[in-house]
């Protein structure tokens, strides 16, 4: 007769009654064990705290390596917490400074989909460069840094592609990462979860067919009530910033933390920060209720304490907005001394000012757009012998305006920091459909403009606008080869860091026959170049009592000949920035013109593109004292040690940055 094993047995697991004896063996209680532990479900977390369980920083990508700890960043608590499923709301905006942890917190939540609540997710970078370089440097670490997540997702280089550079495939879901240039990448797929990186730094249009935080979103709506949209960013344009139109449209919370004096709860503001004039190491925040000083020690405690508060009322109630300067900033971080150190620096530099508002105000950057006085301009002009390039003058660039009937060029000449001198004004006369206008356009490519210093200077390149007869542009382009020329083409909208994009390859004809891809365009955003020539042309001026002590121009500074009549002043001014209002009442900001002729402008903001592309903004300290050096002295057909210059040659003895003008033909 059968007898069942003593469940008392040191070696026995638990049994049933009719228990056949198959427990009865070493590591069945582990192995029951681990079976109970699979039955248990997955524990509810929050984002937060699946990070400070799950998360660890890499030294890769992060400068405090080890594991991740929602109490260094206090105020990220509740804005990852509203990623959670379990929350009820749908879109988290949050407008920030630069270097507040939000990167993170999106990462955060991207592990912790992966592990906990997976499902098809949308990752979004200003460009898909940027989305590759962030898959790189922020995912991957992500991923191998944490063994939850290394399990999960498939291997790199997997049979089946699962884990590529922008795609990473785990059970139950993927993450799909793009940028928004990418029209194609944007309505991949449906997608449960977006995360909208940067995106006042996004295009106006992806690839021309729509918003591309739009089209983003529009992924997630089959998803309902269950879709996640965290969309983030430091902002930059009052008017045209996506962010502060999402933030505004929200219910505006603010970050209230407590005095540590009188506990007064109060969101900080950079106009309550006090410091001695000249020693920003005095740097205190003043408090709201009591006005006592406020030490940056406490900060870790204030953050602690800190909730936060909505202060206005949300257009949708499910979509709550944050925002957050650089005074939150934690201990070792940004400090308040480092931020008045950045204002004081910023202070007499309108583009400086607008970083600092940007990146660490995380406010936005009013531009007046105001049109200067053309009358102010004409007593301002300066007396140079007509035609020729001043001293500071070290490379010529041109810009052309494609009319019905004639065809205008402007010329001018740039120096150290984009000071700029308009070296002449040409007028061809017949339109796109006139042979010769084209000839004549090519002979002033060949022409060269004496420079004070002895030296005769060529166009280094011209832009030319593709919006009249396109196709005519285009071949006469590519005729005259795109090293010299670059066809282009103006939309409306500001871009700081890339002002210019491209080229893309568009088709050209020749002799009748259509080629494909036989032009490269480049696209231009020409409110940027139009408020920064109407900053340039407001500087102010040395007085020649200053000058004559040493006093310099500023940075940027247009200098206008006296032959320049008012009617050409006119039209540099001819535009001005306002502010109108969409049908759903978002504020917007536009060029109007206050007169029907601009080809000044147009020509102004083309020639500052064909700068740009030169690289005249990337240029290293040696490459404009290469241009110093080599036109201190007359050119002439050889050099010192009598060796023939000839073009693409370096002459000998020379390295090739010393003849960096001479090697592109720009004298």
């Amino acid at each position: 007769m059968y007898a069942p094993t003593s469940t008392n047995s040191p070696r026995s697991g638990p049994t049933s009654g009719d228990d056949d004896g198959l427990t009865d063996f070493d590591g069945a209680s582990e192995i029951l064990r681990a079976w109970g532990n699979g039955l248990r479900p997955d524990p509810d977390l929050t984002v937060s705290e699946w990070a400070d369980r799950h998360r660890m920083l890499s030294g890769r990508a992060s400068a405090e390596p080890g594991r991740y700890r929602t109490v260094r960043t206090p105020y990220m608590r509740e804005i990852m917490d509203r990623l959670s499923p379990g929350d009820p709301t749908q879109r988290i905006v949050f407008m920030k400074a630069a270097q507040v942890g939000a990167t993170e917190a999106g990462n955060n939540w991207i592990g912790f989909a992966i592990h906990q609540a997976p499902g098809p997710m949308l990752a979004v970078q200003p460009t898909v460069e940027l989305a590759k370089r962030n898959s790189r440097q922020r995912i991957d670490p992500l991923i191998d840094e944490s063994p939850e997540l290394r399990e999960r997702v498939k291997p790199a280089r997997s049979r089946d592609a699962g884990n590529t550079m922008l795609s990473k495939e785990f059970a139950g879901g993927i993450l799909i990462m793009t940028g928004a240039n990418s029209a194609v990448g944007l309505r991949s797929s449906p997608a449960r979860y977006i995360f909208l990186d940067e995106v006042d730094a996004y295009p106006a249009s992806a690839d021309e067919e729509g918003d591309p935080v739009t089209l983003a979103e529009a992924r997630s709506l089959t998803f309902a009530h269950r879709r996640k949209v965290f969309l983030v960013s430091t902002p930059t344009i009052r008017g045209l910033s996506r962010i502060e139109r999402e933030f505004e449209a929200s219910d505006q919370r603010r970050y209230f933390v407590p005095c540590p004096h009188c506990g007064a709860m109060q969101w900080l503001k950079f106009d309550r920060l006090r410091w001695q004039k000249g020693k920003p190491e005095t740097a205190e925040y003043h408090c709201e209720g009591c006005d006592a000083a406020i030490a940056e020690h406490h900060k870790t405690a204030m953050l602690e304490g800190g909730e936060w508060r909505a202060t206005a009322t949300a257009a949708d109630p499910t979509t709550v907005g944050y925002h957050l300067s650089a005074l939150y900033s934690p201990i070792g971080w940004l400090s308040w001394e480092r931020i008045v150190r950045s204002w004081d620096a910023a202070k007499g530099s309108d583009e400086a000012i607008k970083a600092f508002r940007n990146t660490i105000l995380g406010e936005t950057w009013v531009e007046t757009g105001e049109a200067p006085d053309w009358q102010r301009l004409y007593d301002r002009r300066e007396r140079w012998t007509s035609g020729t390039v001043p001293a500071g003058g070290l490379f010529l660039t041109a810009g052309a305006d494609v009319q019905k009937d004639r065809i205008e060029i402007d010329v001018w000449a740039w120096g150290r920091g984009l000071e700029s001198w308009l070296v002449d004004h040409v007028v061809i006369e017949g339109g796109p459909d006139r042979h010769d206008a084209w000839s004549e356009l090519t002979s002033l490519l060949d022409r060269g403009w004496p420079h004070e210093r002895g030296a005769h200077l060529r166009i280094a390149r011209l832009a030319i606008d593709t919006g009249y007869e396109a196709p005519a542009v285009y071949s006469w382009s590519r005729a005259q080869g795109f090293a010299q020329v670059s066809p282009v083409k103006g939309v409306e909208g500001f871009n700081r860091s890339s002002p210019v994009s491209g080229p893309t390859f568009v088709d050209a004809t020749e002799g009748g026959k259509r080629l494909r891809r036989g032009a490269r365009l480049w696209t231009v955003a020409v409110s940027t170049f139009k408020a920064e020539t109407y900053r340039f042309l407001r500087l102010a001026r040395p007085t020649e009592e200053e000058r004559a002590a040493g006093a310099a121009f500023a940075p940027g500074t247009i200098h206008l000949p006296t032959w320049v009549e008012s009617e050409w002043l006119k039209q540099v001014v001819a535009e001005q920035l306002v502010t109108v209002r969409t049908k759903r009442g978002f504020a917007k900001l536009e060029w109007q013109k206050l007169r029907e002729r601009n080809e000044a402008l147009d020509c102004r903001v083309y020639a500052r593109a064909a700068a740009w592309i030169a690289g005249a903004d990337r240029w290293s300290e040696e490459k404009w004292r290469d241009l110093e050096d080599q036109l201190g002295a007359a050119p002439t057909d050889t050099d010192p040690a009598g060796q023939i210059n000839r073009p693409g040659q370096a002459p000998q003895g020379k390295r090739r940055s010393d003849w960096l003008g001479r090697r592109e033909g720009w004298f």
